[in-house]
């Protein structure tokens, strides 16, 4: 892909679905801004001005307006506002083996009622009732790369009157996403849209933002951010920036960059080119074709990622699977270079 000098350098590395890889441009804002601190220069005030642009770049990625879009640190705290504004006695569905930032905060609330319902991932649709409140899932599942029929999961919720929270965090920044469609949808942006670790984003719709709560709130979430400081009085934002918890400055500046740099990006070419290179590699080693960004392979012994990480090659190991990501960086060499270290083992 035309945008891979864009990044540092990447050969060999095969998980983007762990980090995203930072740009030359987020490392020159991180290195301005770690030197701007060092001559005591640095500003609240421009932090919070990259905290907006961060908000408006985000909300382009994901097809709303920044109204709509809360910023935070960290997907399972997002979640948790969620979880805390069910009702008692409440069901929620996800499916089996989704990732725990979006299971965990509603199982927490098992003291008052709330019970989650596991079901297989290619039964989520067809699993929800009229007794169920809500249904949480990635769009794609971190431990297998697969991306969830979500349009399906979404009209069969309106169906039965259930609320939708959607995790982005391994789509956003490879696979072209609406978050419209949902009532939340919760983002870690270190990932695919490599972002530094500690900058995410929430999404809520208009019914969304009248059931929910801002049970975090704080000075950030305040209608005027500097006349919020302190107590007693709380007047807070109207839309989503209510959801906002203060942020954690230092990373926002590399996540900018970043965020600038995918809002540049056209996400149709992004997924074809990182499905495509999985394809190529299935094919050299006589697999099934998934046609996703990230590959899996059963690997219940590791065998496979510790040749992987023996000959130089940085991929990742999930719930017994080998996971191989590719992205904007990664190009044939590396469906080769795993291939020569794979083929000869399957062989075997």
């Amino acid at each position: 892909m035309g945008d891979m000098d864009s990044y540092v350098d990447g050969r060999g590395y095969l998980a983007a679905c762990t980090a995203g890889l930072p740009t030359h441009g987020t490392l020159a804002a991180m290195r301005a801004d770690l030197a701007e601190w060092e001559r005591a220069a640095s500003s609240p005030v421009r932090y919070g001005a990259l905290v907006e642009e961060g908000r408006a770049l985000f909300a382009d990625i994901v097809g709303v307006t920044a109204d709509r879009v809360a910023t935070g640190s960290q997907t399972s705290a997002m979640t948790a506002v969620v979880a805390a504004a069910l009702p008692d006695g409440a069901e929620v569905v996800v499916p089996d083996g989704d990732f725990s930032s979006i299971v965990f905060p509603f199982l927490a609330q098992a003291h008052r009622g709330i019970r989650v319902r596991s079901v297989p991932l290619a039964s989520l649709a067809t699993s929800l009732t009229t007794d169920t409140s809500l249904v949480a899932w990635s769009a794609v599942q971190s431990a297998t790369g697969a991306v969830v029929d979500s349009a399906a999961v979404v009209r069969a919720a309106q169906h039965v009157g259930a609320r939708t929270l959607c995790d982005l965090t391994q789509a956003a920044g490879v696979l072209p996403v609406d978050a419209a469609p949902y009532d939340v949808t919760v983002t870690h942006a270190y990932k695919w849209l490599c972002a530094p670790r500690g900058v995410a984003f929430m999404t809520v719709s208009d019914a969304a933002l009248a059931w929910l709560r801002p049970t975090q709130a704080g000075w950030y979430a305040g209608a005027d951010v500097w006349s919020s400081c302190y107590g007693p009085a709380m007047q807070l934002a109207d839309d989503a920036r209510q959801f906002d918890v203060s942020p954690a400055w230092q990373a926002w500046p590399g996540a900018v960059a970043a965020l600038r740099h995918v809002a540049s990006l056209d996400m149709a070419a992004v997924w074809r080119h990182g499905a495509g290179l999985a394809d190529q590699l299935a094919d050299a080693l006589g697999v099934g074709r998934q046609s996703q960004a990230v590959m899996t392979l059963p690997d219940p012994s590791g065998a496979g990622l510790a040749a992987l990480t023996a000959a130089g090659i940085t991929a990742s190991g999930r719930a017994g699977r080998l996971r191989l990501a590719f992205h904007h960086w990664n190009d044939t060499t590396d469906v080769d270079a795993v291939a020569d270290v794979l083929a000869p083992a399957r062989a075997r």
